[in-house]
C-alpha cells in the first residue's frame, strides 16, 4: 500500500487514490471551474481506513478540450454509470457549491433506481432548495466582472487572474458551470434515507447561514450543520480540519455500525 497516494486518472470521469486496505471511499465533487485535482492535497490527509476518488467533469485539466455540460439531467444520468467503479462498496459523497447539488442529484437518482447508495453525504457551501434569490447571480456578468467575484470569494487567486492566457482557458467553463447551477432547481421529491451533513464557511456569501437548514427536508435520515471560519472557501488554505472531520464523522459512523 502506498502510504500517501496520489489521486491519479483512471477514467474520464474518476480519478482515484488507491488503497488496497480501505474500508471506506470518499467521492468528491468539484465546484464550479474546478475539476477533480481540487482534491489533490485530500489524499495525503484522509487517514488509511479511507480511499479519496473524485469526480472530473468535462471541460477542465486533462478534458480541457471537451465542450463543459450544459445540461444537469443528461449529466446525472452519465455519472450513476461512470461512478459504478468507485460504488462497489461502502461510500459516501462530498460536494463543493454546484458540487453539492450534484452530488444530491446523482445520489437522488441512485435512490430511485434502487442502486449502490451513498452512505453519507457532506454538502458544503450550497443553500437548500427552496431558497432562490439570496445569492447574488454570477453567470451573465461580464468577463470582467466574473473574475473579480470569482477572485473576491478566494476561488482565484490574484495572481493567476491577472495571467490572460490562463483565464482564457478557465473562463468558458468557469461561465458554464455558473449558468448551469444558476438556472437549475431542484424538483420535488421523495426524500432519501442517507444522513445529511451540511458544511459551510461561518461568513460565506454565497452560503448564508439561514439557507443551510433547508437540507434536512431532503432527507429521513440524520441530519447536522458545521460551520467553519471564513467565506466561499473556507477550507482552500487548510484542509486538514474539514477532512479531519469528515473523516472522524465516517469512522465513528463504522464503528456504530451505520456504514454500509
Amino acid at each position: 500500500m502506498t502510504e500517501n497516494p496520489e489521486l491519479i486518472a483512471e477514467t474520464p470521469y474518476i480519478w482515484r487514490a488507491r488503497r488496497g486496505d480501505h474500508r471506506h471511499r470518499l467521492i468528491c465533487f468539484p465546484h464550479a471551474g474546478a475539476g477533480a485535482g481540487a482534491y489533490a492535497e485530500w489524499a495525503a490527509l484522509t487517514p488509511p481506513e479511507i480511499e479519496l476518488a473524485a469526480v472530473q467533469l468535462p471541460g477542465r485539466q486533462n478534458r480541457i478540450a471537451e465542450d463543459p455540460v450544459t445540461a444537469v439531467g443528461p449529466l446525472v444520468k452519465v455519472l450513476t454509470q461512470a461512478l459504478r467503479p468507485v460504488m462497489d462498496g461502502s461510500f459516501s459523497f462530498f460536494g463543493h457549491s454546484g458540487g453539492a447539488v450534484l452530488a444530491f442529484e446523482v445520489a437522488r437518482a441512485l435512490h430511485a433506481k434502487g442502486g449502490p447508495r451513498p452512505s453519507r453525504l457532506f454538502l458544503s457551501a450550497q443553500p437548500a432548495p427552496g431558497t432562490p434569490g439570496r445569492v447574488k447571480q454570477l453567470h451573465d456578468l461580464t468577463d470582467e466582472e466574473l473574475i473579480g467575484e470569482v477572485v473576491d470569494l478566494g476561488g482565484i487567486e490574484a495572481e493567476i487572474a491577472e495571467d490572460e492566457d490562463v483565464m482564457d482557458a478557465l473562463l468558458p467553463t468557469l461561465r458554464a458551470d455558473f449558468d448551469l447551477w444558476e438556472h437549475h432547481q431542484v424538483v420535488p421529491g421523495p426524500r432519501l434515507k442517507t444522513p445529511i451533513t451540511v458544511l459551510s464557511g461561518a461568513s460565506d456569501p454565497r452560503a448564508p447561514q439561514d439557507t443551510l437548514a433547508g437540507w434536512r427536508e431532503q432527507t429521513d435520515g440524520a441530519f447536522d450543520i458545521r460551520l467553519y471560519p471564513g467565506g466561499h472557501f473556507y477550507f482552500l488554505n487548510d484542509p486538514a480540519e474539514l477532512v479531519g472531520d469528515i473523516s472522524h464523522v465516517l469512522l465513528e459512523a463504522e464503528k456504530a455500525g451505520s456504514l454500509s
